[in-house]
């Protein structure tokens, strides 16, 4: 049988074989590894090999290296050219100067057809550049020495017509080339206008010229394939168009009868034909747009030009405005001319409305100058009531006609934009009556009929709401502005108020905006107040108490508001009429007493509400000035008097907030209203020469002592303390004075020297005391 060993013994003998296989396992790895290393030397390994160094990288590209070695080969040789035409030329005979021309020009000419055959086509662009320019230096050439006595402009132009047919068939013939065309198209821009000048045209001619030109360049710009042709034709259309456009606004501009008005009109009918045929067969929508408005405008020019010697200048923006409306009538065609020609009569439209701004400003804003002469007279006229101090713009009649024109064609057509209508016709009501000169009445009851009509607008529950804020504002503004120009005349101004308050009131409560209306009404009621006093001769301070009534009627219509936004416009109108009053009473002492107990009154009916309680307040610091203003119109000195009417509601104030909050400080319901009275008083009683004063600050400060130690309370105790301390030392003190004087002079240090003994006796014992503590503590533990 075979022998098992214990458990133990067996796990020893386990652990020492397998050490024995670890320690075996480990020489032959090592040994392999050897033999490995011996078999195969260890190489460089292409992964941990450095890498080798990138080529540096190139800055340019071969093909822009070529185009500037080019472009700097082709003007070189043009210099070169240039420098031996105009400076070695002279060397040569006649013959060897037509020889050299020729043999080079045809050289040069005649190279990028090689060129274009080894498809080397910068290089035959360079050299065809080449060629151009001594195709140009050759006619330099050719005039110095046969054509010397020629006319230069006459020269210039058969040069740059044979040029231009010359490159025109030269890149028509090589076709693969891009610069030959668009070069000949630019030089195309001159011959027309050069053969002009050499008949001795004038400017018209000129002009005609250049517009021709520029139909030629768009032309060009829609029947040729090129890209870079029609670039350049597109870029020379813009450019020629635009020189004649200058030259045609020139010439209107120096017209002096219809005649010369109307051959600028047709220079501007020609560009604008142009312009309108380049949109209508133009590729693209944008660009088409675009050079419809233009010529649309330019047409509306034209006209102007004529209309500007024909019709009285009065009548010369209105009839601009049918032209300018009358491109809605001939807008027909494709859908960007349409839109172009729309687009210009808008813009036509726009400056119309902007030519009426100042009419209608200074209509609403010269009113202004009517606060500072108040009553001094009925004008002549609308116009005098708008301009007292105003100019008023020339040529400015028709301006309301020009606002109705274009709000009738913004009802009309304009859709969305129909809301724009509104304000121009608010605009001409309010410019007709100064613009016609009606009489000063009758300009009254225009601006005053048309805030109820705006007003009236506002109960439209179908309108947008841009409309009916745009109503509002109208409404606004024109009643202020005839409150302002109703100041000239007494019955005017009482009138135009009491209309404005109403008309203001009844809106409000028909709910139109109520916050603005019911604080406009309550401000002109301000007003009517006002000048209902000064009417009745009433000095500034009895008008203050007429002008109260508005406060009242706002604290008494406020609660019955539903609309919370109505009711603090109108509690903040009374507000600010309140105020009014207080300014106008400022000057008389007891009326002023009188009509700041009124506002408190109002405030303190305000404050019974229960969202009002914080006015309270208010009321009181009202009741308070009151007080104070009454006390000093009656030359009262006593401080007393001023600060107890404080004292006093800051008391009661603070007792209902301690039984409504016993955990209330004392100091925050009493410290206030107890230091006002306190604090003036020991000023008064430390300067007051008699016994009385200090006599009832001493009992007062005594009883508030008491009190504060009965019933526990801080600031009583402490306030009335301290207020009888400092009243007795001010009442001992010459007694003090007459101790000290009468005491040995060794007196004081001696009793400083006896309290310090008692203070350092009485530090000493607490020392002691702590040291028994400590030690009957710690035979405890």
């Amino acid at each position: 049988m075979t022998h098992f060993p214990p458990p133990a013994e067996e796990l020893r003998l386990l652990d020492a074989e397998l050490r024995r296989l670890d320690a075996r396992r480990g020489q032959l790895l090592a040994r392999r590894a050897w033999l490995v290393t011996t078999l195969h030397p260890v190489r460089p390994s292409a992964a941990t090999a450095p890498p080798p160094p990138l080529p540096p990288r190139p800055e340019a590209t071969a093909p822009g290296v070529q185009n500037v070695l080019l472009l700097l080969g082709g003007i070189l040789l043009t210099v070169a050219a240039m420098a031996f035409t105009l400076v070695s030329w002279g060397q040569l005979g006649i013959a060897g100067r037509s020889l050299v021309l020729g043999a080079v020009t045809l050289a040069v000419l005649g190279a990028p057809a090689v060129l274009l055959r080894r498809t080397l086509r910068s290089t035959a662009e360079t050299v065809a550049g080449l060629g151009l320019a001594l195709t140009v230096l050759d006619t330099f050439a050719l005039h110095e020495v046969a054509f010397r006595t020629a006319d230069g402009t006459t020269y210039a132009a058969v040069c740059a017509t044979l040029l231009a047919a010359l490159w025109t068939g030269y890149g028509t013939a090589l076709d693969t080339l891009r610069l030959p065309l668009p070069a000949a198209l630019l030089v195309a821009q001159l011959p027309l206008p050069l053969w002009v000048v050499t008949a001795g045209g004038e400017l018209y001619a000129a002009a005609v010229a250049v517009l021709l030109t520029a139909a030629f360049d768009v032309v060009v710009a829609l029947r040729v394939s090129g890209r870079a042709v029609r670039l350049v034709a597109v870029v020379c259309a813009f450019g020629a168009g635009g020189w004649g456009v200058l030259a045609a606004g020139v010439l209107a501009l120096d017209a002096s009868g219809p005649g010369a008005a109307a051959r600028a009109a047709g220079l501007f009918a020609l560009a604008a034909a142009i312009a309108v045929a380049a949109a209508r067969y133009g590729p693209r929508p944008g660009l088409a747009l675009g050079t419809a408005a233009t010529g649309g405008l330019l047409l509306v020019a034209g006209a102007a030009g004529v209309l500007r010697v024909t019709v009285p200048g009065d009548w010369l923006v209105p009839a601009c405005l049918a032209c300018g409306l009358a491109l809605l009538a001939v807008a027909r065609g494709p859908e960007p001319v349409r839109r172009g020609l729309t687009a210009a009569s808008a813009a036509v439209q726009a400056g119309a409305v902007l030519w009426t701004l100042p009419v209608v400003g200074v209509t609403l804003l010269g009113p202004v100058a009517w606060l500072g002469r108040v009553w001094t007279g009925a004008p002549a006229d609308a116009r005098a009531a708008a301009t007292p101090d105003a100019f008023w713009p020339p040529y400015a009649v028709t301006a309301p006609l020009v606002l109705v024109a274009v709000a009738v064609v913004l009802a009309v057509r304009a859709g969305e934009r129909r809301r724009y209508a509104l304000p121009l016709v608010w605009a001409a009501a309010v410019a007709l009556p100064a613009a016609l000169e009606l009489p000063y009445a009758v300009g009254l009851s225009v601006h005053g009929l048309a805030v109820p009509v705006l007003l009236a607008i506002l109960t439209r529950t179908a309108l947008a709401p841009s409309v009916t804020r745009t109503a509002l504002g109208s409404a606004l503004a024109t009643s202020l502005s005839v409150a302002l120009a109703s100041l000239a005349a007494e019955p005017a101004t009482l009138t135009v108020l009491a209309s404005l308050t109403a008309l203001f009131a009844a809106a409000a409560l028909r709910g139109c905006h109520a916050p603005v209306t019911a604080a406009a009404s309550l401000g002109y009621a301000t007003a009517l107040a006002c000048a209902a006093g000064a009417s009745a001769g009433w000095r500034p301070e009895h008008i203050a108490l007429l002008v109260l009534v508005v406060p009242a009627v706002a604290a008494l219509v406020a609660p019955r508001i539903t609309d919370p936004r109505a009711t603090l416009a109108v509690e903040t109108t009374g507000a600010v009429a309140g105020l009014v009053a207080v300014g106008l009473a400022v000057f008389d002492p007891p009326l002023l007493a009188l009509v700041l107990s009124l506002c408190g009154v109002i405030a303190a009916a305000t404050a019974v509400r229960p969202d009002r309680r914080a006015v309270r307040y208010a009321a009181a610091a009202l009741f308070v000035l009151a007080t104070w203003v009454r006390f000093a119109a009656w030359r009262v000195g006593l401080p007393e008097a001023y600060t107890l009417p404080v004292t006093v509601p800051a008391l009661l104030v603070g007792a209902l907030r301690r039984h409504r909050d016993p955990a209330a400080s004392s100091w925050t319901a009493y410290g206030p209203g107890l230091t006002v009275t306190l604090l003036p008083s020991l000023a008064a009683a430390w300067s007051d020469p008699e016994w009385t004063r200090p006599l009832l600050l001493g009992a007062a400060a005594l009883l508030l002592t008491l009190l504060g130690a009965r019933h526990r309370l801080r600031a009583p105790l402490v306030l009335g303390g301290s207020a009888l301390a400092l009243v007795t030392l001010h009442e001992l003190a010459p007694y003090l004075v007459q101790v000290t004087d009468a005491l040995p002079r060794w007196v004081p240090p001696a009793l400083a020297g006896l309290l310090l003994l008692a203070l350092g006796a009485t530090y000493e014992q607490r020392l002691r005391d702590v040291r028994r503590v400590r030690e009957v503590l710690g035979r405890m533990n």
